[in-house]
């Protein structure tokens, strides 16, 4: 590859991800990438994510999962129910299950891309597998961590009643596995599936 293309390569992948980076903000800033559904939101910002994995590699991945996780962790300093509450117990716990998961879920969306696209002769089916497990690894970690770390956190009685729910965290958790979960998978596996085979497609032409 020519040094001119290498840079032209570098640019666009700049400028990919600062486009991500900017989705990843304006929709978690103006509440346009969540849809509150009982006690936790469903959050459409792994869709950002998933397309940034994929298109730009496990690093990329990683670093908009770590924006992502960043915006997460901010809205528990500034009304979000929940993570008001869990900063309240720990903020270094709430942290990992904010940040450190989505940081991980962006990074092994990438890299699972990267192994299945290397089987994939006609280049279909592996932006679905990696969307699907994009959304999945967003769930089963941060359900996962939140569940670990605060399983036998005892919430008080004004917790409990701001979060809308008797028993708090677990009926949260159950909420979330059973509602929220199918609902984003199924958007990530169509939405960030299609979006990004469509990018992939557009940036190997403007490559040429």
């Amino acid at each position: 590859m020519s040094n001119t293309k290498k840079m032209t390569s570098k640019t666009v992948l700049l400028v990919e991800t600062a486009m991500l980076v900017a989705i990843i903000l304006v929709m978690a800033f103006t509440h346009l990438g969540y849809i509150n559904i009982g006690p936790l939101s469903l959050t459409l910002l792994m869709v950002p994510v998933i397309i940034g994995g994929v298109n730009c590699g496990k690093g990329v991945g990683a670093f908009l999962g770590a924006v992502f996780g960043a915006t997460s962790f901010a809205q528990c300093f500034m009304g979000d129910v929940l993570g008001s509450i869990l900063v309240s117990f720990s903020i270094a716990k709430t942290f990992i299950v904010c940040v450190v998961t989505r940081t991980l879920a962006g990074f092994l969306c990438g890299l699972i891309f990267e192994v299945c696209a290397k089987h994939d002769s006609k280049k279909g089916w592996s932006y679905v597998v990696a969307s699907i497990s994009g959304s999945l690894l967003n769930t089963v970690l941060f359900l996962g961590s939140l569940a670990l770390l605060f399983w036998n956190t005892q919430f008080t009685a004004e917790q409990s009643a701001a979060l809308g729910v008797e028993s708090a965290l677990k009926t949260a958790i159950a909420i979330a596995s059973g509602i929220n979960a199918p609902i984003e998978l199924l958007v990530c596996a169509v939405i960030a599936s299609a979006v990004s085979k469509a990018l992939s497609v557009a940036l190997k032409k403007l490559a040429k």
